[in-house]
């Protein structure tokens, strides 16, 4: 297994080397962190995480963009649940590597209460306020303010899993109503995000498998509020080549705008369909 070696303590907080390095991978996202007096933008197209969890004109606002988006690309309206469905996918997809790459990269799991991010969803900005962060013995930011050191590193999944579920849960409050879906379908969607995010993530890196075997130990299936495992499994290819995959713990939806066309992840896409779509991308 790949060693992960701890970013060296500096003038900045104890997670700016992983958002650095996961906008150099991934530019169409760029965070922001806030100093203690600063406050979190707000206006031009800015989103307070708070508001979105208390459900009224700033969630409306919200998901009128995925809407309009919707009627542009597909030319038809979409149920008010599909569209509170995809808003949640484009706000928790990016929310949850606020915490697991800095794990992934640097073993520090930052928190963020749901008052400390803002979001510029056209502009794939976040903007944070970090302020305690868990880490292993022997990191040198153990000694910066906020630091919370613990065991192992099973106790620091667990700090991972705490974090999401934390930041997470207002925003399923949210949303909850006009989805449409019950608790376990609501953290099913949550397991997703963060399972299919880092491994987007970690294929950048050009850690994908390191990417998987840590969600398989962070998501085993028996962490609750969390539905599901990580769920990962491979495919053979025509050419004998080995194909990664995994089933979602959740449906998006999109199939109801375009039944023929399900994710590649879906239950729904059977496992011949998935070959011929990931070898085609390959080929592609």
């Amino acid at each position: 297994m790949t060693l992960v070696t701890p970013a060296p303590a500096t003038t900045d907080s104890a997670v700016s080397a992983a958002y650095a390095r996961l906008s150099e991978v991934f530019p169409s996202l760029r965070i922001t962190e806030l100093g203690p007096e600063e406050p979190l933008p707000h206006g031009a197209g800015w989103v307070r995480t708070e508001e979105l969890a208390r459900s009224g004109p700033a969630l409306d606002a919200f998901l009128a963009w995925d809407n309009a988006q919707v009627l542009k690309d597909y030319g038809q309206q979409a149920r008010p649940d599909v569209i509170a469905s995809f808003g949640l996918h484009r706000y928790a997809w990016p929310a949850c590597l606020l915490i697991t790459v800095p794990w992934f990269l640097h073993r520090r799991v930052p928190r963020f209460p749901a008052a400390h991010v803002s979001f510029q969803r056209a502009l794939g900005r976040m903007a944070v306020r970090v302020t305690d962060f868990a880490c292993l013995p022997g990191d040198p930011a153990a000694n910066l303010p906020g630091a919370h050191v613990v065991p192992d590193e099973e106790a620091l999944r667990a700090e991972v899993r705490a974090a999401v579920a934390d930041h997470l849960q207002p925003v399923l409050t949210g949303f909850g109503p006009r989805m449409r879906r019950g608790p376990r379908a609501l953290w099913g969607m949550a397991t997703d995000e963060i399972v299919e995010s880092l491994w987007y993530v970690g294929h950048l890196l050009g850690e994908e498998g390191r990417a998987m075997t840590d969600l398989e130990e962070l998501l085993p299936g028996t962490t609750k509020p969390y539905v599901g495992k990580a769920a990962f499994r491979e495919l053979t290819g025509p050419e004998g080549e080995t194909l990664p995959t995994r089933d979602r713990a959740s449906c998006c939806l999109f199939y109801t705008l375009r039944p023929e066309d399900t994710c590649v992840t879906c239950p729904r896409t059977c496992d011949a369909d998935r070959v011929a779509r990931l070898t085609g991308t390959t080929a592609a």
